[in-house]
């Protein structure tokens, strides 16, 4: 994954979002969330800001910065911030030099890892800003096999891929599987990944 997908992520989302911009969204929450819609799309603009600087500072946990979107801004506002830090990301992501690695608190991640995490993101958030307004989120399936494949290896694959990136973030449950709770991505280069299902080794004793 790189700044394209990232792109067309963010794309997705902002055409779904936008002819919601009529509404107002500070005050209307989330089913079974504390957060409102306003907060949910706020939160993806910050987490990608956080990401670029993440990446750009290497291994270094950088934590010296307060960086964050104020949920009571419009709508219409919200949504442009989000496609404006996307391309922001998109251009870290693409302009780092090969092997390069930014600290995250899941792993050293790749640039391939921090663009599938923006993507999920994204993806996850809006839907969750979707149930809010009552309508459903359905993303491209490329880009939510895509998503799912980086970050989560160990995810079914004979399923439907937005339903299984769902399970995978807790937020769906799938037949024959284990609800996700306390999900974790693998965000570091995949040569790199356990073969083990993160949450297992979380029960174990």
């Amino acid at each position: 994954m790189n700044g394209e997908t990232i792109l067309r992520t963010a794309d997705e989302c902002r055409a779904f979002l936008l002819p919601l911009t009529e509404q107002d969204w500070t005050t209307t929450p989330i089913p079974e969330m504390d957060w409102t819609v306003a907060q949910a799309v706020a939160h993806i603009s910050d987490v990608l800001m956080w990401f670029s600087a993440d990446f750009a500072a290497g291994d270094l946990e950088l934590s010296t910065m307060e960086l964050r979107v104020r949920p009571e801004s419009t709508p219409v506002d919200l949504v442009a911030t989000m496609s404006t830090v996307a391309t922001v990301l998109a251009r870290v992501v693409d302009g780092a030099p090969a092997g390069a690695r930014g600290w995250h608190p899941m792993g050293l991640a790749d640039a391939s890892g921090f663009a599938a995490m923006a993507c999920d993101e994204m993806l996850v958030h809006t839907a969750d800003a979707s149930r809010g307004v009552g309508r459903d989120f359905v993303p491209s399936e490329q880009l939510s096999d895509a998503t799912l494949r980086r970050l989560f290896p160990w995810a079914p694959t004979d399923t439907d891929p937005w339903t299984a990136l769902l399970w995978a973030n807790g937020r769906a449950d799938l037949p024959g599987q284990e609800r996700q709770v306390g999900w974790s991505w693998h965000c570091a280069p995949l040569a790199e990944w356990d073969g083990v299902n993160p949450t297992k080794r979380q029960e174990a004793p």
